[in-house]
């Protein structure tokens, strides 16, 4: 006796095949619903119009010339109680008659099973299909899609004609991708199906973006309320619900209660084609409703079939349940869901075909009368024909090779509008009219998402667990972003390219230099070249005039080796243009730095000399009778030499100047330079600031000399024009490193030496040929004896 319930029953209709002197076993199981009397309400038609198409098909078999010719099927009904009440029925369809006793030693083979049909799902499946498996029946389902039933290991002779979770699942995530959608929840009910369902959804979007924000099982203790709460909470706009019809029924209307609104439903094949939902009062106001759903393919003369139909209302053998079919009419079959019809029709046409080919059958009579499980199974595997425009085929794991999904969308109308289509062979095919859809939200495309896409050249980082959430931190300069190989990392460019903030790619620099074409560059050689020519034709007029007291004042031929110490120091200017190279920036810094120090010592001597004549040498004569004596100028200009020499070929040994490429001034560029080592060469700058203090201080002691002995006077304001240059560099290095810094290096070393040329030289070269009557021995001994009366009293 079956209990009293309200859930789906299993009917197992056994195969009568009919061949002279043979008889063959095959079982469909087929589920509908049957209501207990005390209810007097009528079962589920769709499975009835399911189990009507498997009497059809069999019918249209035996009226087949071609097919399993002079072979008539028969069939019989089992009822699959429960889960727990089906276990003696089986055992009695193995057995063929009589029941088995499990713990009876076994004697040969005692079942006559040849292939079985069923159930419709997983949870029913699994239960009946470990018995069929040790004989290797052949049990064929239009209905379970778990993905366990692909282990052959488990299930070596299972088969089926409705696709796996896998490629619902599969149409699922296209779907989500194709509208952008990322954030979503997912609902199943609680049994082999929705598990399987979650499990699959889980593992495909692991490397897409796609985030499960919610996922909860549905089962008859559900409190509905609370997971719609908590969709709301999370701003949740898309929501998938892999569950049967019954759980999909009890949810929607839980969600038209609570008035929930704008959503968007995703509904599975299981329910996407259901006839009472889109009729429910406010089914509008949840939001838009798109799913999954098998095709619907027409199976000819089915219709004409049920019109012809005898409704029979009488109790089963089983349960002592009996259908009331009083109100039940032909049109009411017709017209109710006919999901999965084809999948019935295609797995007992299977069945026939693999008998057809085990039995060797021809055009007109099969040519043998004997067949076991195994064979047909074989057959099964290679099934190869074509059923109403489908290649009925099937893969390795027994998974079948055909068919494809409709994509559909509920309308205002309630019916299920085909919006889109998506084919599995030859190779996967997504395609959806998004113009037949009316959005819940006016005309555009809902959005479900938990951060908005970054702009480009963000990356995401990001906040909490789910990869969907984020927030959007700007690439900083010299780095770019690749979202279509690594959203969250900025990735940083070569040593030759550059990028600004928020980059998608990489510049690459151009390099900079002066080269000596730069009209700066022209100007400031053409400037050194005219120094050299002045320095020489100084010269050339100091040794015409030697003799004379300006020449002599000047320095004597100390002048000389001034002005040619000016000349090599003008050397450097050249190497600062054109590509570095290593002998360029050597001769860059080595020339100046040195004969310029010989420069300097010069004019200390100079000045100093100028001023121990004027003051020192009356106080204190037996010093300046020393400095005669020794000649002691020469000294000290040897020993800066000799000492700055030794300095610079010192640090450079340790360090010298090297091309450098300075990539962190302008990011749009790699500036060549000469890259020098301020430590190593500290003690020559050095050297060269206390040769300039101590020129300073001397001829700053001269100011006030007669008015024709200027030499300090000049010399004061030499080294002042010298500093000022100097120091209006520095700050313009300190603010600006680009490429022309070098041509202001140059400039400021040409300054240096026009200074001491133009404004110590210059003016005697004037008095020699423009005023040549003060250039007397008379007129500056004049001057002399007036400024010793003077310092002396």
């Amino acid at each position: 006796m079956c209990c009293f319930t309200h859930k789906n029953k299993l009917k197992t209709v056994a195969f009568s095949f009919y061949f002279p002197s043979l008889t063959i076993f095959g079982y469909v199981i087929l589920q509908y619903r049957y209501l207990f009397f005390l209810f007097s309400k009528p079962f589920d038609v769709s499975n009835y119009r399911r189990f009507q198409l498997m009497r059809f098909s069999i019918e249209e078999i035996n009226n087949s010339s071609s097919l399993l010719p002079g072979v008539t099927l028969g069939y019989n009904i089992f009822d699959h109680c429960s889960d727990t009440q089906n276990i003696p029925g089986i055992f009695s369809i193995l057995s063929g008659k009589d029941p088995i006793d499990p713990w009876a030693t076994r004697h040969g083979n005692v079942t006559k099973v040849t292939a079985v049909v069923g159930a419709y799902t997983s949870s029913m499946t699994r239960t009946v299909a470990p018995l069929f498996m040790p004989s290797h029946i052949p049990l064929i389902s239009y209905g379970a899609s778990s993905s366990i039933f692909s282990q052959k290991l488990n299930y070596p002779s299972f088969l089926r004609t409705v696709h796996p979770n896998k490629d619902v699942v599969d149409v699922i995530v296209h779907m989500l991708q194709h509208f952008q959608w990322q954030w979503v929840a997912f609902l199943h009910i609680d049994n082999d199906y929705g598990n399987d369902g979650r499990n699959v959804f889980m593992k495909m979007i692991q490397d897409k973006d796609i985030c499960l924000a919610y996922t909860k099982k549905l089962d008859e203790n559900t409190n509905y309320t609370t997971i719609l709460k908590q969709i709301q909470i999370q701003n949740i706009q898309v929501i998938i619900v892999f569950a049967t019809e019954q759980v999909a029924e009890n949810l929607i209307e839980s969600a038209i209660e609570m008035n929930v609104t704008n959503k968007t439903w995703i509904a599975v094949d299981s329910w996407s084609l259901n006839k009472k939902i889109p009729k429910l009062s406010g089914i509008r106001n949840i939001g838009t409703v798109i799913g999954v759903a098998e095709p619907d393919v027409t199976i000819p003369g089915f219709n004409k079939f049920i019109r012809a139909l005898e409704i029979e209302n009488q109790p089963g053998e089983f349960c002592n349940q009996f259908c009331n079919c009083s109100d039940l009419n032909r049109s009411e079959i017709v017209r109710a869901e006919n999901s999965f019809n084809f999948p019935v029709y295609a797995a007992v046409h299977a069945i026939a075909h693999a008998l057809h080919n085990t039995l060797q059958c021809g055009d007109k009579k099969c040519h043998k009368n004997s067949t076991s499980p195994h064979m047909v199974l074989s057959e099964l595997k290679r099934s190869n024909f074509s059923l109403l425009n489908h290649t009925i085929e099937f893969d390795r794991n027994g998974d079948p090779r055909f068919g494809t999904f409709n994509i559909i969308f509920w309308n205002s109308s309630g019916e299920a509008e085909v919006v889109g289509v998506h084919k599995f062979q030859p190779s996967s095919h997504f395609s959806v009219n998004e113009s037949k859809i009316q959005w819940h939200n006016s005309t555009q495309v809902p959005s479900s998402v938990c951060s908005s896409e970054c702009q480009p050249g963000f990356r995401k980082s990001l906040v909490g667990i789910h990869k969907c959430c984020f927030k959007c931190v700007i690439c900083p300069s010299s780095t770019y972003i690749n979202s279509s190989e690594d959203q969250y990392t900025c990735l940083s460019c070569d040593e030759t390219e550059w990028s600004p903030e928020a980059s998608t790619a990489c510049n690459k620099r151009v390099v900079e230099f002066v080269p000596f074409e730069d009209a700066f560059a022209v100007v400031i050689m053409v400037g050194t070249v005219c120094l050299v020519g002045l320095c020489l034709l100084t010269s050339v007029l100091f040794a015409l005039n030697y003799n004379t007291p300006v020449v002599r004042s000047a320095g004597g031929p100390m002048c000389f080796l001034i002005l040619g110490c000016l000349c090599l120091s003008s050397i450097s200017v050249f190497f600062y243009f054109s590509i570095p190279t290593v002998a360029s920036c050597l001769l860059r810094f080595f020339p100046f730095l040195l004969f310029f120090s010989v420069c300097l010592a010069c004019f200390v001597v100079r000045s100093f000399q100028i001023v121990c004549i004027f003051k020192i040498a009356a106080k204190y004569p037996s010093l300046q009778c020393w400095w005669m004596k020794y000649h002691g100028q020469w000294l000290i200009i040897t020993l800066a030499f000799v000492v700055q020499a030794t300095m610079l070929i010192f640090g450079y040994s340790f360090s010298p100047p090297a091309p450098f490429s300075d990539r962190e001034w302008e990011q749009s560029q790699i500036i060549l330079s000469c890259g020098i080592d301020f430590k190593a060469n500290t003690a020559s700058v050095i050297l060269l600031l206390v040769l300039c203090c101590l020129c300073f201080t001397f001829s700053y002691m001269g100011k006030d000399l007669p008015k024709n002995y200027n030499e300090a006077k000049s010399i004061t304001f030499c080294l002042l024009l010298i500093a000022m240059t100097w120091v209006i560099f520095v700050t313009q290095f300190i603010l600006y490193q680009g490429k022309y810094i070098h041509t202001f290096n140059a400039l400021a070393v040409v300054s240096s030496l026009y200074s001491f040329l133009l404004w110590y030289f210059l003016p005697k070269c004037y008095i020699i040929v423009f005023q040549p009557q003060r250039n007397t021995t008379q007129y500056f001994q004049g001057l002399i004896q007036s400024y010793t009366k003077t310092v002396s009293q």
